[in-house]
């Protein structure tokens, strides 16, 4: 399974048993990150520093490697593009701008109702958060939490380079974009099942309650490793996911819940109805590729023209 794999005028064209090679090669990676997590035997919860810093060192090793997986890939299977690899990874300078801006704020329309229900029970006045986010001494406090480190910054960069940029090159070109946008959140969501083997392991709650809060889990990261699937193919950028990665992981599940039983619900409810149909009304246009530079690299892996990959 080697050799030049391009049509004379550029055009892809996936080889024979690519997708096997593809799905392997992304099941190895899948196992090779979570795996990473529990190479250091500790009876500590996750949550303590201690168990933190020795996870961080080796997901950060096993991220680090991961490009290498790509590489192997594509020279097992002969994938010939025009793009380098750490271009079809979403690393470049192309459209950086409109990368780091667009995403993240079409993930805030999204968020409009939790961002407004934020508002109205936050203490401080809209000065007094500009001049905490402005404050150095509040980022230096930050960032020696390994708690906010590893939901922040962390998690959100190494998942999204595991996951998105190393898995979607792989498998686009077996498959159509909108179909790796779906497949590709399976490893993510999968890989979250490693959360259960701690709470039997600590006994956090009654095995169907974790069983229940494990199915959740996994739907809930699918359906948003899809959403930033979808982004990274249509941005052909990396930064943007993980920016949005990290907005989600401190906003949370949106508590609507607690907005049904909020004193101005009848405001956050309209919130939560505007910001999603304003987020499905910008969703092509904050994300139209003419803004990242035509084409994305990954859309150029694609036997035949997609939708997603065109302004």
């Amino acid at each position: 399974m080697s050799g030049e794999l391009e049509h004379s005028n550029g055009d892809f064209v996936p080889p024979e048993g690519l997708c096997w090679v593809s799905v392997l090669s992304c099941l190895l990676l899948a196992c090779s990150y979570v795996g990473s997590l529990y190479v250091w035997r500790s009876d500590l919860p996750r949550d303590h520093p201690t168990v933190i810093k020795r996870r961080f060192t080796s997901v950060l090793i096993v991220s680090a490697l991961s490009p290498l997986f790509v590489w192997a890939w594509r020279e097992f299977t002969g994938v010939r593009t025009g793009p380098s690899l750490l271009a079809l990874m979403g690393i470049r300078l192309e459209g950086l701008i409109p990368a780091i801006i667009l995403p993240l704020l079409l993930t805030m329309v999204l968020f409009l109702g939790p961002l407004m229900q934020l508002a109205m029970d936050c203490p401080w006045s809209f000065m007094d958060g500009m001049r905490v986010a402005f404050d150095p001494w509040f980022w230096m406090l930050c960032g020696s939490d390994m708690r906010w480190l590893r939901n922040q910054v962390v998690a959100p960069l190494t998942e999204e380079l595991v996951f998105r940029a190393c898995m979607l090159p792989m498998l686009v070109p077996c498959a159509s974009p909108s179909i790796a946008i779906f497949t590709c959140p399976l490893f993510f969501g999968v890989a979250h099942f490693h959360h259960v083997i701690e709470l039997l392991r600590f006994r956090q709650g009654t095995l169907s309650g974790i069983f229940l809060s494990a199915v959740f889990q996994f739907s809930y990261t699918a359906v948003f490793g899809a959403y930033t699937a979808f982004i990274f193919i249509r941005t052909g950028h990396l930064v943007g996911p993980v920016l949005c990665h990290s907005f989600c992981n401190y906003m949370g599940f949106p508590a609507i819940s607690t907005a049904l039983e909020h004193p101005h619900r009848l405001t956050i409810l309209s919130s939560y109805l505007l910001g999603v149909l304003l987020f499905l009304l910008f969703l092509f246009p904050f994300t139209d590729p003419y803004y990242y530079v035509l084409p994305t690299p990954v859309c150029t892996l694609t036997s035949s023209p997609s939708s997603l990959c065109l302004s």
